[in-house]
């Protein structure tokens, strides 16, 4: 069980402090609640550029980096369709200076053009360098139009096309920052060895006097079900072949997420799951498969890829993975597989107590979901899966109606007979 407690400031910002003595180090973790979802179709990537920004220096603090290493601390953020996450994870002696340097560049950011242009630069070279140099780098690109055809999920992360952040003007910076950077629109978490009322007081004195923001109300459709079998043909310079099968699945809060989950397990997750063990070791039509969820806030997808052997089709592979898809659907999992991957969860999820960073990451996440307590509460969700669970969500998800198949071909050479 992880204890926690909660409190709001007056200006919208919540706060969850979890104490844990056994350590002598504190998580400071800060969510927005702004992803890509939330940009414009024209003007995507800004909320991963936004991460970038976020480290260019503020008013008071014009490099980032030095006092939480000064401090013998690190720290980074990550942007995904949903959210945008920073964290500092340091001595608990210093934890001021993690608050300090969070509430400064929450209301006070360096707006300069020189770092503008930067980050505009290192945000499109980094699309360059995993999308188009990268090979399969597009694949999400194709995978999220494919399936997404009314919700902005429609675009990776990342972004449409590198010109977007490139056009990106100050303006563009300054509006994004001011609808989406207030202390109404966060969530702060604190975890390690600290101590409540030491948390709220700190809490008040740097991010007190924040003024509240006005947030716009998310206004974008939501995705239809889909009901025809979607696919694109690549031809494209890759090592091999690769397939790529989406489908649609729960959005994270509805109990099936998790039975799509330990699918996803009981799939491709081990030397005994179905795929790795029929497909790639006994009958050596790939030489690499996996399958996992997206894990987004709304109705997201399970997705199966893989390389098909040498000599071998995409066309077969194709076929085989829908053979084992069907024989799910029919007979469902074995008692033996239900248990198996239910353990690993259960050892996933206590493994990943044992950090403070992880912790605080995870309330953070939890309590955007209305649920602070999903993080003592998910371990029984997955317990109370049963056998004809898996059938049922198995023949809801794996259906033809409900994919999206990516396919990559590998270009041929120049002179080479096709």
């Amino acid at each position: 069980m992880i204890e926690f407690t909660k409190f709001t400031l007056d200006n919208g910002l919540r706060v969850i402090v979890h104490e844990d003595r056994t350590t002598p180090m504190v998580a400071v973790n800060v969510l927005y609640d702004v992803g890509s979802k939330d940009e414009s179709p024209e003007k995507t990537g800004f909320a991963h550029l936004f991460e970038h920004l976020m480290f260019g220096g503020s008013k008071n603090v014009p490099d980032f980096d030095e006092p939480i290493q000064m401090a013998g601390g690190e720290n980074n953020a990550f942007t995904n369709s949903d959210v945008t996450n920073y964290y500092e994870i340091l001595p608990a002696e210093n934890i001021e200076i993690a608050f300090w340097l969070e509430s400064d560049r929450m209301v006070n950011l360096n707006f300069d053009e020189e770092v503008l242009e930067t980050q505009r630069k290192v945000v499109v070279e980094e699309f360059k360098e995993t999308c188009l140099n990268q090979p399969y780098g597009d694949a999400w690109h194709h995978l999220s139009g494919l399936s997404y055809k009314e919700h902005p999920y429609s675009w990776p992360t990342i972004g449409k096309v590198p010109q977007h952040v490139e056009a990106a003007t100050m303006e563009d910076v300054k509006d994004f920052y001011t609808k989406y950077y207030c202390p109404n629109n966060a969530i702060l978490v604190v975890a390690g060895n600290v101590r409540v009322e030491q948390v709220k007081i700190l809490t008040e004195k740097w991010f007190g006097d924040i003024p509240k923001g006005e947030v716009p109300q998310r206004q974008y459709k939501q995705e239809p079900i889909q009901e025809a079998f979607r696919e694109v043909n690549m031809e494209s310079n890759v090592p091999l072949d690769s397939i790529y099968l989406a489908f649609h699945m729960p959005d994270r809060l509805h109990p099936d997420y998790y039975v799509a989950d330990l699918l996803s397990d009981v799939l491709c997750n081990g030397a005994s799951s179905r795929l790795y063990k029929h497909l790639l070791k006994e009958q050596k039509l790939f030489s690499s498969i996996d399958c996992y969820v997206s894990g987004s806030i709304e109705p997201g997808v399970l997705i199966i890829e893989g390389n098909p052997s040498k000599g071998i089709s995409l066309i077969t592979v194709e076929a085989a993975v829908w053979e084992m898809l069907e024989e799910l659907k029919e007979n469902g999992v074995t008692q033996r597989e239900l248990e198996k991957v239910k353990n690993k969860v259960v050892s996933n999820l206590i493994f990943s107590e044992t950090s403070v960073l992880n912790k605080a990451i995870n309330l953070a996440f939890f309590e955007l979901l209305k649920n602070a307590n999903l993080i003592n509460e998910e371990l029984e969700l997955y317990q109370s899966i049963t056998l004809s669970d898996m059938q049922r969500v198995a023949n809801t998800i794996f259906t033809r109606e409900n994919c999206s198949a990516l396919r990559y071909r590998v270009m041929p050479q120049v002179g080479e007979l096709v």
